[in-house]
């Protein structure tokens, strides 16, 4: 088998760990109590159950999964929740105090005396496999503990199991939306871990979140849940290539050797479609051509805050799901190459890779996606993500030109080095997008010296 295990970390990674959870449960035909139903409706399928449960003696389902937060509160939801029973009760880790929204706090103090538990339990996790594939995790980069603790994880990971993939959905902070102050810094210092630590980042952004529920999904006051439950079915759509069997089917290696073209550079956006409610979806049939047109040039699809057609694409994974056939993918993918608002750089000319899987798409009882027959997940590498890396930068150099709030990461044992350090990788990488978007024979004939300057 080819297992994955799932980290979740703080009240992000938490609370998005148990909407996908919920969904995998009711996509493979497992109860709450993780029992594997006998004759499983139509629609819901035991598939390669293995890659993301494993079985127990008495036959039970228990995830492959870690939950870790520094306070209780988030985590006794889970242990309260109607999936109390389905985890396994030492794979929720809870500390007694949490990181304040202070990135030091997760990585240096009360961070570090939590991971050595974590850890624990992931490495109980990982011997139960028989060919551990790699880790997945989830966290937002804005609060203390996500960007901390998942930052002091993902380092950890790297000694421990070093050639194991990282993949990691991070929520980004909003531009206009915000829960802490603090939240440039911890985003910059958490980015800084990413670029060394991760193999792909799967960047998504509660703004743009926020608006496709109320925009497409008719969510006036849209809750977490309701995001829990869109990022859900996201997650779930990348990873049913490795749940269920398809007749082009991508595991987790084809991700980032699709993705990745540089090691830097390996930040990835993520569109859906068909985002339709209930109401809408009765009158509403989405062909192919439609769904794939909207994941790429409409911003209503987008769960990155940017608009790709303002950068150029390097590489791109349409992961379709349901009614779908190769013919009808070829055919939408050369209409989507003819339109002039997808760019690629030049350099990479075709670009694609397609996953089809047969399994459709499986809407939440109570959720806000209607059932469709087909839909699909776009993820891509497109310069366009350095706006993000720059708006925080923006934010970050504000406060920072100031030493604004220096002084509680001081306290907690970080070095102030490490914020202009930080931020200086951060403007390099900047600088590795800007560079990538330049078609080759311009850089070519702008910088040809300093290329090999660099180089040695």
């Amino acid at each position: 088998m080819r297992e994955l295990v799932s980290i979740h970390v703080g009240q992000a990674g938490v609370q998005v760990g148990n909407g996908c959870w919920e969904l995998y449960c009711m996509e493979h035909g497992i109860t709450p109590e993780g029992i594997m139903k006998d004759d499983p409706t139509p629609g819901e399928e035991t598939g390669k159950v293995n890659t993301f449960f494993s079985e127990t003696e008495a036959g039970k389902c228990v995830p492959r999964s870690v939950f870790v937060d520094l306070e209780p509160t988030v985590c006794d939801e889970v242990r309260r929740g109607a999936y109390r029973k389905l985890y396994n009760p030492e794979s929720i880790v809870s500390g007694k105090e949490d990181a304040a929204n202070n990135y030091a706090r997760g990585h240096y103090t009360v961070g570090k005396d939590l991971v050595d538990t974590a850890l624990d339990r992931l490495r109980k996790l990982a011997d139960n496999c028989s060919g551990l594939q790699g880790f997945m995790i989830f966290h937002s980069t804005g609060g203390g503990t996500g960007s901390g603790l998942g930052s002091l994880l993902l380092e950890r990971l790297t000694v421990d199991y070093g050639r194991k993939q990282k993949m990691t959905f991070t929520i980004s902070p909003s531009p206009t939306l915000s829960s802490a102050v603090v939240e440039p810094y911890n985003s910059v210092l958490s980015t800084h871990s990413l670029l060394e630590h991760t193999d792909l980042a799967f960047c998504l952004d509660n703004e743009a979140l926020y608006h496709v529920c109320q925009k497409s999904l008719a969510v006036e006051k849209p809750t977490y849940t309701n995001l829990n439950r869109l990022i859900a079915q996201v997650v779930s759509s990348l990873t049913a290539s490795l749940r269920f069997d398809g007749s082009l089917n991508a595991d987790m290696n084809d991700f980032t050797t699709t993705l990745v073209p540089y090691p830097r550079i390996h930040f990835a956006m993520a569109s859906y479609a068909p985002l339709v409610s209930r109401q809408k979806a009765m009158h509403e049939n989405h062909s192919v051509a439609e769904l794939t047109n909207s994941v790429m040039t409409d911003p209503a699809n987008m769960l990155t805050g940017f608009n790709p057609c303002h950068g150029k694409f390097m590489a791109c994974c349409l992961m379709y799901r349901g009614d779908v056939v190769p013919m009808d993918c070829n055919k939408a993918m050369a209409q989507v190459k003819t339109k002039r608002t997808v760019q690629f750089v030049d350099w990479c000319p075709t670009g694609f890779k397609c996953g089809i899987n047969a399994q459709p798409p499986y809407p939440l009882p109570d959720g806000d996606l209607a059932k469709v027959k087909r839909a699909v997940c776009m993820v891509a590498n497109n310069t366009g993500i350095a706006e993000t890396f720059a708006r925080i930068d923006h934010k970050f150099d504000l406060m920072y030109a100031k030493r604004a709030f220096v002084h509680w990461y001081v306290g907690e044992g970080m070095e102030e080095g490490e914020f202009s350090e930080a931020r200086e990788d951060l403007a390099a990488l900047e600088k590795d997008y800007q560079e990538i978007g330049v078609d080759s024979g311009e850089m070519f004939e702008d910088g040809e010296d300093d290329e090999i300057e660099e180089e040695y």
